[in-house]
């Protein structure tokens, strides 16, 4: 069973990581305005959600590496507040503000999901 989580998690971060590529902007929106180098920020995220894909897709994470994505998904929990905050469609699609705020509680799920491989 934890073989197959790793294997949606390496994939759910290896898609996320290739799209904050080919839709920089989409990503760049969610930035919160108060940062500088939008841009830089979108395509570290996005080298950074890759690696941790192709890592988890390899092998099972130590603890180390569990600390380090979990770090990094707290680390871009301000995205979503501010996605939530300011109502920014996702890609081409409005959610609703009950589907955005909704969506804040999965990044600890998903750090949860992490600490349990």
């Amino acid at each position: 069973m934890k073989t197959i989580l790793r294997m949606l998690l390496a994939a759910g971060f290896t898609t996320a990581g290739v799209l904050h590529f080919t839709r920089e902007q989409n990503f760049r929106k969610i930035v919160p305005a108060y940062l500088p180098f939008k841009k830089s920020i979108v395509y570290i995220s996005g080298v950074m959600e890759l690696i941790m894909g192709i890592y988890l897709l390899i092998k099972r994470p130590s603890d180390i590496a569990k600390q380090l994505i979990n770090t990094f998904l707290l680390g871009v929990f301000p995205a979503n507040i501010y996605m939530a905050r300011k109502e920014i469609p996702l890609g081409d699609r409005q959610l609703s503000k009950s589907v955005l705020y909704g969506r804040l509680p999965l990044q600890f799920v998903l750090m949860k999901m992490i600490k349990s491989l």
